[in-house]
């Protein structure tokens, strides 16, 4: 039985409990700053514990025994685990969409005899292995489009989006710039730009340039391939009223005010669908050609009560440890998405929501 800590009881660090709980092969314990959060929204089936992830000792002492720990924290407070991780040699995997945070991960995972694995999840998570997967299967790549989006399936409101995961990794997409490649070399670009619009299965999108998604994905394919970009899919609006909300009053630079504004004004649903398309183009056997991986998750509110981007993001880190714990991934130090398998993670038990 592997002792896993989640740490977090929002709603993916639930959903991550509640998976592998009900698996029967994980000791699962849940933890939070706070009990009121672990009472409101804890399985039954899994141990609570009040931790407060700032407070050094305490975090030592709950790692103690411990096999693995699953960040579902704010992506700022990711550091302070990873570093008691390291120190209590404790396999450590997070969700983080921040670059900075991620590069910090990395340099932990230095000399570590435990892995560390962050950007688990959708995007950065599954998109970069089902990527990486269809760049392998081409003579000469040359251009990767990765086009996600979590969408309410029933929009009413002006911006036509409703709230379904983490408000702070919402504002950092749209605030931060984002890794590419263009014409061979990496860049950085400005959020909200590149703005396009497709058609699928009869409706219309939007998508354009936000951050974080990509994940390590530039590292991985520099020098192989021509063009990269990231994009993340709305309705058909939605990108010009929030660059009127980041450009016009600059509330990027004001992120407490942000949130507060997101959190007061749009509503949270379990009604949403998750949008997956990632196409490759380039040559084998002699031919110019393109593969498409393309998918649709439906939050299923009156069965589970778990949206689309809570089942895709806490299957994804799920389906990760679980390859792991399996040996399927490396042992020790940093662990990229893409060096998980694509065949592999579609036939694990958590990872089969995307096959």
């Amino acid at each position: 039985m592997t002792s896993v800590l989640v740490l977090g009881a929002g709603k993916i660090g639930v959903t991550v409990a509640e998976i592998l709980a009900r698996s029967g092969d994980y000791q699962v314990t849940l933890a939070d700053v706070t009990n009121d959060a672990l009472t409101a929204r804890g399985p039954a089936d899994v141990k609570r514990q009040v931790i407060d992830v700032t407070d050094a000792a305490a975090l030592k002492e709950s790692l103690a025994g411990i096999d693995v720990v699953i960040s579902a924290l704010p992506f700022f407070l990711n550091p302070a685990v990873a570093t008691a991780a390291k120190a209590a040699s404790v396999h450590y995997f997070d969700l983080t969409e921040d670059v900075r945070i991620a590069r910090k991960v990395l340099s932990l995972a230095d000399g570590a005899g435990t892995v560390f694995v962050p950007q688990c999840g959708l995007a950065p998570g599954f998109i970069s292995i089902v990527a990486n997967h269809l760049v392998k299967a081409f003579d000469e790549p040359r251009d990767v489009r990765l086009r996600v989006g979590a969408l309410p399936q029933f929009p009413d409101n002006a911006l036509k989006y409703n709230l379904t995961w983490s408000t702070e990794g919402l504002i950092n997409e749209y605030c931060n710039p984002c890794e590419a490649i263009h014409n061979g070399v990496r860049r950085e670009l400005v959020p909200l730009e590149g703005l396009e619009h497709f058609s699928l299965d009869g409706v219309d999108y939007e998508a354009f340039s936000t951050s974080g998604g990509v994940g390590t994905l530039c590292d991985t394919l520099d020098v192989r391939v021509q063009n990269l970009t990231y994009k993340t899919v709305r309705y058909p609006g939605h990108r010009d009223m929030v660059k009127m909300l980041v450009g016009d009053l600059k509330l990027c630079e004001h992120r407490g005010m942000f949130k507060e504004l997101i959190e007061q004004s749009v509503p949270i649903t379990r009604q949403d669908v998750v949008l997956i398309q990632v196409s490759v183009t380039g040559m084998r056997d002699g031919l110019l050609t393109q593969e498409t991986y393309a998918k649709k998750i439906y939050g299923d509110a009156e069965e589970s009560g778990q949206s689309a981007i809570q089942k895709t993001t806490a299957s994804g880190v799920c389906a990760i440890v679980d390859l792991h714990r399996d040996g399927k991934l490396p042992a020790t130090g940093f662990v990229r998405q893409e060096d998980a398998g694509f065949n592999d993670f579609i036939a694990n038990r958590f990872g089969s929501i995307y096959a």
